[in-house]
């Protein structure tokens, strides 16, 4: 799979909101870590934590504005626009850093400041 392709699909897992699916992409004992969040360790607890993200949102949508991959390393610079709960619309930059073990995200790094999406 390109890597590339990776990406999109990961974005449409999340945009889904398909924890399960999202989770899949991420190695057995791999790390979540959301913003500044704790991070979170091992696929089946980074599906709970995905989960009830998704409770607090109505709904995003991932855009891919670069990629860099530099082998070992994805990096993924893009916007999402979240419809909170009250369906007001948020659009946020972020940067993701993915640690890759062959074809499997290894770390998964947000840099995000969401603040916006849960400002009165």
């Amino acid at each position: 799979m390109q890597r590339s392709q990776l990406i999109e699909d990961i974005a449409k897992s999340i945009d889904a909101k398909d924890a399960k699916k999202f989770s899949e992409y991420i190695t057995e004992d791999g790390t979540f870590r959301f913003g500044n969040a704790e991070p979170v360790k091992g696929r089946k607890n980074i599906e709970d934590y995905v989960t009830y993200f998704f409770t607090m949102i109505k709904s995003s949508e991932h855009k891919i504005v670069q990629l860099w991959d530099e082998g070992n390393n994805i990096i993924w610079q893009g916007e999402v626009r979240y419809t909170r709960l009250d369906v007001r619309k948020v659009t946020v930059s972020f940067v993701n850093i993915f640690n890759m073990k062959e074809d499997m995200i290894t770390d998964y790094l947000i840099y995000i400041d969401n603040t916006p999406l849960f400002a009165e």
